[in-house]
């Protein structure tokens, strides 16, 4: 049988395409020395995987970049790029940080098993190589491996529905208060109501996270924190606590001191309300407007810094406001207004 041969060798002169793989587990064989290869690339390919062959280090990192195999069988010592530093670059990639690799040596001194694991290898197994030994070792850690990724795609497609239901989340790591991750819909409103982007976290929800992180970790729900902007309002929900952390940032160092704290954040509206109010007393948009923050309890100072108007214009608003409604006080406005449109009436946690 003919010796496998790299598969961009086939077609020399061209650049290799990316690989269009099928449902089979991919494995990516790495070793300089053919005669080596072909005994695991046949006893492989009849057990059903789809079988990569790279013959030297450089070949290997492109390969596993391009290809994302399950699983890489990687022999330590070659010319030029070795098997360690192959393992190390892999692993300082985040596209192919999580493949499992295993080494294959024939180096048997402790220091040199040691330098295989501190590599990033996930195990080894020595030469000559056993092909049985090796599909049993492979099969620990493919299935470790699916099932880290597949936790990690249903984290993300839940996290993907809280966004399309209007909910945002973001994470929080404990450890420094570092906002690891974000949803699209989180950063809009992050850069709306608080003006930061990642990785810093909202001083303002930095201080209600530590706040009341006791009552977290007493597994009871701590109040709602909300921010107002206008007549709308985003509330932040300590969600849980994420142990096994995914995502850029993510690495042992947090997952050692707490992990991440999982937020869910909403936005809503009073928009209907400011409709309601209008209708129901002939008011203009910003009479409406003015109205709603008597409700509130805001002063006419407050009023105008929050619509943009002086105190003199709120006050003017406020007289029109009274005629039509038939009061003489900010008081009265306020208990017909509530009385009218009940959707005023308090009724979200802060």
């Amino acid at each position: 049988m003919p010796h496998p041969v790299e598969p961009h060798a086939r077609s020399a002169g061209l650049a290799p395409a990316p690989l269009q793989l099928t449902d089979s587990l991919v494995v990516l064989i790495v070793d300089d020395v053919p005669d080596n290869v072909a005994p695991l690339h046949d006893a492989l390919d009849e057990a059903g995987y789809t079988v990569l062959v790279a013959l030297d280090g450089e070949s290997a990192i492109r390969r596993a970049t391009q290809a994302l195999p399950d699983v890489v069988l990687l022999d330590a010592v070659m010319p030029g790029i070795d098997g360690f530093e192959v393992a190390r670059q892999l692993k300082a990639q985040p596209a192919t940080a999580h493949i499992p690799i295993i080494f294959m040596t024939g180096l048997t001194d402790t220091e040199h098993l040691v330098a295989a694991l501190d590599a990033g290898g996930a195990d080894y197994v020595t030469k000559p190589i056993k092909p049985r030994e090796v599909m049993a070792r492979m099969g620990v850690h493919l299935r470790t491996a699916r099932h880290v990724r597949q936790g990690a795609v249903e984290r993300s497609q839940a996290r993907n529905a809280l966004d399309a239901f209007g909910y945002a989340t973001i994470t929080v790591r404990e450890r420094d208060g570092r906002l690891m991750w974000q949803t699209p819909l989180a950063r809009d409103l992050l850069r709306n109501y608080c003006g930061t982007e990642a990785p810093a976290t909202p001083p303002a929800v930095l201080q209600w996270l530590r706040r009341h992180l006791g009552e977290a970790l007493d597994q009871r729900e701590p109040p709602r924190l909300t921010l107002e902007n206008g007549p709308r309002r985003l509330t932040f929900r300590l969600h849980q606590r994420v142990g096994d952390q995914d995502g850029e940032g993510a690495g042992e160092e947090g997952a050692e001191e707490g992990g991440d704290w999982l937020i869910v954040m909403q936005e809503t509206s009073d928009a209907s309300v400011l409709s309601s109010l209008a209708g129901s007393f002939g008011l203009t948009a910003r009479e409406a407007e003015v109205l709603y923050w008597v409700v509130k309890g805001k002063i006419n100072r407050d009023i105008g810094d929050i619509l943009g108007a002086s105190p003199a214009t709120v006050k003017k608003h406020l007289e029109r406001i009274y005629a039509k409604l038939g009061v003489e006080t900010r008081t009265a406005a306020a208990a017909m207004a509530i009385n009218r449109v009940p959707l005023l009436q308090p009724q979200h946690g802060g």
